[in-house]
């Protein structure tokens, strides 16, 4: 690794010597006229250059900068092009695989989070702070981090959930030393498969899977702390009423895969005006035996009619994604005759 001592001026006067002239012309284009002076007084005191040290330099750049971007954004075929356009062959094949190595390494620490039971993770995380929780959560799947987020403490919620919606932009060095702490501590504990660290559209269906009470004031604390981020949450999140929306088209679509018994239950204690939102695209039939078998259900417990409901919103999420149904207004696919 490379000494301690090495500050940043020097490594990125190193990495310009690396880079070369044009490339590195092209850097300084992006950079204020001090920090260029300054870095070309470095690049002028330096002599001949450690390979260790060059190796190093090549190593923390590429683990801070590619992994975050060119890998998670423009995909691993894109950072290969770049590299080899800057290095050539050999050199770029040796920079792609230490940067898999060390993209591998960062996540080693959250492999047994997906098995673990949130409870357990609950009191296993509770003591750390919300950055770090946040990460844990994003690397759960939608229903694990809702279960999860609910059992924390009230007031941690919405700043667990405003810092997720920013993990995005986290810095890899900081993923590494909090995966270094989960390999310590989650070796009990029950994998892992997610791609991207967090974001508002994870954070939007996270919430979207939460008991509504509990959702509603993460969202209320989040409007009074950031309004533009809460505002951001809610364009992309999809609520039981919001089928409203639909179309007729798009409803016998959504009706044709849900269970009616779930129906039923989803319905209970619903507007006449949603209840009719479905009636109408089902058979007069169909209505009269759905309207009995709510009659004959009774009383329901308020968390049963809201997983009800996020099933029914979870199978339209789905076929909005699959392009068959349209939640802005109007079917999926277009016709013209």
């Amino acid at each position: 690794m490379l000494d301690e001592d090495i500050g940043g001026t020097k490594k990125a006067a190193i990495l310009m010597v690396l880079l070369g002239d044009e490339a590195s012309a092209g850097v300084f284009r992006h950079l204020q006229e001090d920090e260029v002076q300054e870095i070309s007084r470095e690049i002028s005191r330096l002599g001949k250059i450690d390979p260790e040290v060059a190796d190093s330099v090549l190593d923390e750049f590429y683990r801070l900068t590619m992994a975050q971007t060119l890998v998670a954004r423009g995909g691993a075929e894109f950072a290969k092009r770049l590299l080899m356009k800057a290095f050539g062959g050999e050199a770029s094949k040796k920079l792609l695989d230490r940067l898999n190595i060390s993209l591998q390494s960062t996540m080693v620490g959250f492999d047994s989070l997906q098995k673990a039971d949130p409870a357990q993770l609950s009191k296993f995380i509770a003591s750390e702070q919300p950055q770090t929780i946040a990460l844990v959560l994003a690397h759960l799947n939608s229903l694990q981090a809702a279960a999860l987020l609910t059992s924390l403490p009230a007031p941690l919620r919405a700043e667990v959930v405003m810092r997720m919606a920013n993990l995005e932009q986290i810095s890899p060095e900081i993923i590494s030393k909090i995966t270094t702490i989960l390999e310590e501590k989650l070796r009990s504990l029950g994998g892992f498969n997610r791609e991207t660290y967090g974001g508002v559209r994870v954070v939007a269906e996270l919430i979207n899977r939460m008991e509504t009470k509990s959702a509603a004031a993460i969202l209320e604390k989040i409007e009074n702390e950031n309004p533009s981020l809460a505002v951001s949450i809610r364009n992309l999140m999809f609520v039981f009423d919001d089928v409203m929306v639909i179309d007729d088209q798009g409803m016998r679509e959504i009706i044709q895969r849900i269970d009616k018994k779930t129906l039923t239950v989803a319905l209970k204690g619903c507007s006449e005006e949603l209840k009719q939102q479905f009636f109408r695209n089902m058979s007069s039939r169909a209505v009269e035996m759905l309207r009995e078998d709510m009659e004959v259900l009774g009383p329901v417990k308020v968390k049963d009619v809201e997983a009800a409901q996020q099933q029914i919103v979870a199978v339209v999420r789905k076929l909005e994604e699959d392009g068959i149904i349209n939640l802005k207004g109007g079917g999926g696919d277009e016709y013209v005759t």
